[in-house]
């Protein structure tokens, strides 16, 4: 399987989705509160802009260098002024360096745990359409939840990372629990530890 389908085509979805909810991120915004506990939106978005970078750093090079873990400093805008516009220009290389990436069972060196180009793909839109979520939620766009049909297909990728309680701390707090018939969007989001409500 090449790039351009699968885990790519998700990819590119979640980017979509997270760079709509990111054209309200302001300089002015950056001290709002987000779903994690930890970060402001500007925190998130310092994150976001890490999280962009390894990922393109794997595709292009075929290499990711991990960072320590741990939230950025409150209010840090990932170095730029305009957060929401430094977000724009990374995701725009994601996608360019995704697109000349090869194929899907190429090879990423992260660490000392080779994983391939589809399984980092599947990782990177998980986090970038949550986070997405998590961007709607900050700055006051509740009508603007993970699109069912890329929520959907994100749920079982949600579930094989992170299989069990065990393996959520510290970066997913406990699944909110719903009722059954939720939206996808919500179940994806509840499962990793954010309220929908």
């Amino acid at each position: 399987m090449d790039q351009a389908g699968g885990a790519g085509e998700l990819l590119e979805r979640a980017v979509g989705y997270a760079l709509g909810t990111a054209r309200l991120v302001t300089p002015q915004a950056l001290g709002r509160p987000t779903p994690c506990a930890a970060w402001d939106l500007g925190s998130l978005m310092a994150h976001l802009d890490d999280s962009l970078a390894a990922l393109h750093e794997g595709f292009d090079v075929g290499t990711i260098a991990l960072a320590p873990a741990g939230p950025a400093p409150p209010g840090s805008p990932g170095g730029d002024g305009d957060p929401g516009a430094a977000f724009r220009r990374r995701a725009a290389r994601l996608l360019g360096a995704w697109a000349a990436a090869g194929p899907a069972d190429r090879l990423i060196a992260i660490a000392d745990a080779p994983l391939t180009a589809e399984a980092v793909s599947l990782t990177g839109a998980l986090e970038l359409a949550v986070h997405g979520w998590d961007i709607a939620r900050a700055t006051g766009q509740r009508d603007r939840p993970v699109p069912d049909p890329l929520a959907r297909e994100l749920l079982p990728v949600a579930h094989q990372l992170v299989p069990h309680p065990g393996t959520r701390h510290p970066l997913f707090a406990p699944e909110i629990r719903l009722p059954p018939g939720a939206p996808p969007g919500d179940r994806l989001v509840a499962f990793l530890g954010r309220d929908p409500g």
